[in-house]
């Protein structure tokens, strides 16, 4: 699967977001090693501490199925904004727990311009350790 497949995917399904509060649907398709893709979608709640982004819901639905860190191979990510939409630093960071450094991380913008970064280049001083 290409970074485009990959990005429509994620620009499909943003249809299914649940965001009564922001009105801001973003989609997440994330690519595993197997070939499989598994979507995501933001899910909001009233206290907005709750909510859910769409990156996160990917990842944790594809370790649910049973996929466990080093099986994920790239992510795309959609929004409906006029920059590129980039993951929240709490996604950033649960990306860094699963995903390798080099691993390709797809935005668009609403003109469906795709920019192709690695994880380390949105995460460059990534929480990766527990030193006790």
């Amino acid at each position: 699967m290409n970074k485009e497949q990959l990005m429509e995917s994620a620009r499909s399904v943003k249809k299914s977001a649940y965001m009564p509060y922001s009105k801001f649907p973003v989609g997440a398709a994330l690519l595993l090693k197997d070939g499989t893709v598994i979507n995501g979608v933001n899910v909001e709640n009233v206290s907005f501490g709750a909510t859910n982004c769409a990156e996160r819901t990917a990842i944790f639905t594809a370790v649910t199925n049973g996929y466990t860190k080093g099986d994920f191979q790239a992510i795309a990510i959609a929004g409906d904004t006029e920059n590129y939409l980039p993951p929240c630093s709490i996604c950033r960071q649960v990306m860094a727990e699963f995903c390798s450094p080099d691993m390709p991380v797809y935005l668009t913008n609403n003109k469906r311009d795709i920019l192709e970064l690695k994880l380390k280049e949105l995460l460059p001083y990534a929480f990766t350790e527990l030193d006790m």
